[in-house]
């Protein structure tokens, strides 16, 4: 297939691309395992967010994962949107990649969501320009992508977007509106995605840095584990400003560098233990936008289910490695190809009628 689904909408550009035997392009094996391996972490982190309670080995693991995962999911997102243009077929698939999405599954996560925590409230109203939970992604992605002309026209893309992002942590006035604060503040993953080139991604697929990869994670999570007591990990959601967690503007700008910093490490960490070849769950990476809006229904159906009431889930040593299997699974299931089938009208719908012919 030519044209193919990235994590939330087309694949703008094919990623270091195959030639198939008649001469086709095919997707490329490495982003489709590396979107899939991000998209299952995405899962388990949602699966252990109520796990955390006093336990600093749960939290310190929740914030290892929240340091990278959608980070990388944004900079793949941000390398395959190089050649978006603003041409009229490009804003075509914009549009019914994920704006459509982001209007039905803003409807429905409002709803559902609203009814668990209010305990059935009935109330209809939906806010589209108040994102709610995952949906902020589809929104930011959205924004992000109108901008890349903007940000293949300026000399140092990066540099701007870390400023623009440090500014964001500096100011609370920016309000809650389109959570513009995460919008700005995960900008800079998305902008070098965008200086990346394919070199770089060989780069830190080479040997040597796959075997450093796996001590880099250890240290990672002991950083973690030490950090628990002394950092909020809300740093991680990158949804608020310094001075409302009570700090100095200047440590928000701090923060951003070091965050970004960290980001950049692991991803290429990540990156680099992804593999490069064909494998089992390789096609599943072209359904993991049914898996990241799926899931969030599940996640938050099983604490209101009970799922972690019963006395087995109690023991973290029972309950991370349990949580931890069954969310993998069931991400699996989401990502597949009859459910990408299923929910195909609403996730990647052919809306011809709404645009010009030849658009």
């Amino acid at each position: 297939m030519n044209e193919t689904r990235q994590l939330t909408g087309t694949q703008e550009t094919p990623a270091v691309p195959r030639q198939a035997a008649g001469g086709a392009k095919q997707r490329d094996a490495f982003f489709d395992n590396a979107k899939y391996l991000a998209i299952v972490l995405v899962a388990i982190g949602h699966a252990w967010e109520p796990l955390r309670g006093d336990s600093r080995v749960a939290t310190a693991l929740y914030m290892a994962v929240y340091a990278f995962h959608m980070p990388a999911f944004i900079v793949i997102s941000g390398y395959l949107s190089r050649s978006f243009d603003g041409r009229a077929d490009r804003v075509q698939r914009l549009v019914t990649g994920v704006l459509v999405p982001y209007v039905v599954f803003q409807v429905a996560y409002t709803l559902v969501l609203r009814r668990f925590a209010d305990g059935g409230n009935d109330d209809t109203y939906v806010g589209f320009f108040e994102p709610r939970w995952l949906m902020w992604f589809l929104l930011a992605l959205f924004i992000w992508r109108l901008t890349v002309p903007v940000w293949k026209a300026v000399r140092w893309p990066l540099p701007i977007a870390l400023g623009v992002a440090a500014v964001a942590t500096a100011s609370p006035t920016l309000g809650s509106d389109l959570q513009i604060q995460r919008v700005l503040q995960f900008m800079p993953f998305f902008v070098l995605g965008l200086v990346l080139r394919p070199e770089h991604f060989q780069l830190v697929r080479r040997r040597a840095v796959r075997l450093l990869a796996v001590p880099v994670f250890a240290g990672a999570l002991l950083v973690a584990y030490w950090a628990e007591p002394r950092l909020r990990y809300q740093w991680l959601y990158h949804k608020q400003s310094a001075q409302e967690f009570g700090e100095p503007w200047w440590t928000g700008v701090l923060m951003t560098l070091a965050l970004f910093g960290c980001a950049a490490v692991l991803i290429a960490c990540f990156l680099a233990l992804v593999p490069g070849r064909r494998t089992w769950f390789t096609a599943l990476g072209a359904g993991t936008i049914s898996g990241y809006l799926l899931h969030g229904f599940l996640a938050r159906a099983a604490i209101e289910w009970g799922w972690y009431d019963g006395e087995p889930m109690s023991g973290i040593y029972f309950s991370l490695p349990v949580t931890t299997a069954v969310a993998a699974v069931v991400i699996t299931v989401l990502c597949t190809p009859p459910v990408r089938r299923l929910f195909r009208p609403v996730m990647e719908p052919k809306l011809d009628w709404l645009f010009r012919r030849g658009s």
